[in-house]
């Protein structure tokens, strides 16, 4: 007698199926599921909010099955073109896949222009976040034709270069409904187009204008915007203390504020700016004056909510942390970097009353030692970022009570501190959430200090060794087991490295990001067998590795189809152009063009 089995899939209904693909959070995790059955992937397509698309040719197939998009992603299609959109839009019934869309981001798509963003445009009906970032070549005929999205609510256009006061009178004109817009690097615009932005979108709630040549003029156009909660003006050459006046007067919803590198802003601006929003949550005004004044440290003492302050390049004292240490309960994000009169006895007066921080900058703080770093571990228990940059009179003692306390933290940055060492990161045991930790230019560290890191780091992403000549093979095949979700990798003049350590690094299938500069024992044996696993790779530097011939270069242009920026150099090779081409793009029908 024979029985029959029903396959366990089939008892899983839709909706059942749809509630354990959105628990899949890890984008590695969501690709291995859709490949399990066709079921599946079906029930992908019909989820699948967010699209990023690594290569323009798959555009119109993927468009054509994931049909419920929200966000759209081509920032990474370096040759998406206005015949690129005509044939999708000719070839893909739009109505299916634009209507639910909400968000585009096309930052870097230099190659498309005004009549392919107005077909776009005119597509997605109701597009309310649009990022046209580092389109260098977009000027006001592409911003007439973005101001066709009138529900568009976010804009971001960075070093849209050619983009003036008419091209953003037309998108003011016909996004009226406007609340986020960044024009940072946007150099054309002045004056004029700030004072009618201000006048026709007054629902803006943060505004980036950053390094424009507008004056104080602009800021007496800002303050009169009712519900501006974020302004950020950093490097703005122009704009001095008597704007920070207009802003006391105006902006009653105003909470950021960041005056960074505004050369003609004061201690005394700033703090006409501050008594003025007693309700401040966040300032920064690194390396605008030479020294926090008495003025200043007066008024944050009304700044009862403060959470963020960052004062970097700026000479402090042990007065001041007193004074924030009693005042700000509410911080947590400190920024100090490159301050001078920074002192063990300041930070430990800092954090004995700033318990909440959670964000701590000490670059370059060099009278920075063990006690200070004891008093942050011991006081600031759910600390998830410390950097201490060239804080060299640190040693294996602070990362001890950073490993007993800071269970929290996540990005540690130790770059060129001498006193670290293998024992000390060895001490680091407790901290398994670090996702970013770097240690370049720390030349005690060997292999046994990867083999602690390995094993206590699994979810590390980010990993700096720049410099670190003691490090070879035999840590690297420990990173490439213990740290799997390993994205950035920087292995720059490691000089002990070989093919062996090349090809351990083949196993980190997440990484992306690979710096191998001056590696002079990699050859193209060591980088083919990197490249035929590490499919994600999108930057690459092998400068200097002077061992890699043309067989190694054809072996990345094959297997490395997502790569997007690279370095290489010094190399002695036999390509043509057309190879590097090949190489940049990931694109074989180069290399093809050429037998």
């Amino acid at each position: 007698m024979s029985t029959r089995y029903t396959p366990i899939l089939s008892l899983l209904t839709e909706d059942l199926l749809i509630q354990v693909n959105e628990k899949l959070v890890q984008d590695s995790d969501r690709k291995k599921w859709r490949l399990i059955c066709k079921e599946f992937h079906r029930v992908d397509s019909l989820t699948r909010k967010t699209l990023r698309v690594l290569h323009v040719e798959f555009l119109l197939t993927l468009l054509k099955n994931y049909t419920n998009l929200h966000t759209l992603d081509l920032s990474v299609c370096p040759r998406i073109e206005d015949g690129t959109i005509s044939l999708l839009l000719h070839h893909v019934d739009h109505s299916i896949w634009a209507r639910n869309l909400k968000c585009l981001n096309l930052s870097r798509a230099n190659g498309l222009k005004f009549a392919g963003l107005e077909m776009l445009v005119g597509a997605c009906k109701g597009l309310e976040s649009v990022d046209v970032s580092y389109c260098c070549g977009f000027g006001d005929r592409e911003a007439a034709a973005i101001s066709g999205c009138e529900g568009l609510r976010e804009l971001r256009m960075d070093k849209c270069l050619g983009v003036g006061d008419v091209g953003l009178a037309k998108i003011v004109v016909g996004c009226g409904r406007l609340e986020r817009l960044s024009l940072k690097w946007c150099m054309e615009i002045s004056d004029l187009g700030v004072e009618l932005l201000c006048k026709k979108c007054l629902e803006l709630k943060f505004l980036d204008v950053s390094y424009l040549k507008v004056t104080s003029e602009s800021l007496r156009s800002i303050a009169s915007l009712p519900k501006l909660e974020d302004l950020a003006m950093v490097g703005c050459p122009y704009v001095n203390d008597v704007g920070l006046q207009f802003l006391e007067i105006g902006c009653p919803s105003l909470q950021k504020i960041d005056v960074a590198r505004c050369d003609c802003v004061s201690s005394s601006g700033l703090s006409s700016l501050i008594g003025g929003h007693s309700g401040l949550l966040h300032i920064d005004a690194g390396h605008c004056f030479s020294e926090v004044s008495p003025t200043i440290v007066k008024c944050i003492q009304k700044l009862k909510n403060l959470n963020t302050i960052i004062i970097d390049g700026i000479r402090v004292s042990d007065t001041i942390f007193q004074t924030i240490s009693s005042t700000c309960n509410s911080l947590i994000e400190i920024g100090l970097s490159k301050c001078e009169g920074v002192t063990n006895m300041g930070i430990i007066k800092l954090v004995s009353g700033c318990v909440n921080l959670k964000i701590i900058n000490l670059t370059c703080c060099r009278s920075i030692a063990n006690a200070a770093i004891c008093a942050i571990a011991n006081s600031c228990r759910n600390l998830l970022c410390l950097k201490l940059e060239s804080c060299n009179m640190i040693t294996g003692k602070s990362l001890e009570q950073l490993g007993l306390h800071c269970l929290l933290l996540e990005v540690l940055d130790l770059t060129d501190c001498c006193g670290i060492n293998d024992r000390g990161l060895e001490r680091l045991y407790r901290c398994s959430r670090i996702l970013c930790l770097k240690l370049g230019l720390c030349t005690n560290i060997s292999d046994k200090g990867l083999f602690y890191i390995a094993s206590s780091c699994p979810e590390l992403q980010d990993l700096d060794l720049y410099r670190c000549q003691n490090i070879g093979d035999d840590g690297l095949a420990a990173l490439s087991s213990g740290c799997k979700k390993l994205r950035k990798l920087n292995l720059s003049y490691c000089v002990e490295v070989t093919d062996k350590g090349s090809k351990s690094l083949g196993y980190l299938e997440e990484l992306s990001d690979l710096e191998l500069r001056g590696l002079d024992k990699i050859t193209s044996v060591g980088l083919t067998a990197l490249v035929t696993r590490c499919k994600r790779l999108i930057y690459l530097d092998l400068k200097h590795c002077e061992k890699i011939d043309d067989s190694g270069f054809q072996a990345l242009a094959y297997y490395s189809r997502n790569l997007r920026q690279g370095g290489w150099g010094n190399q002695d090779t036999a390509m043509n152009k057309n190879e590097c081409i090949a190489i940049f793009y990931g694109d074989t029908r180069y290399l093809n063009e050429t037998e």
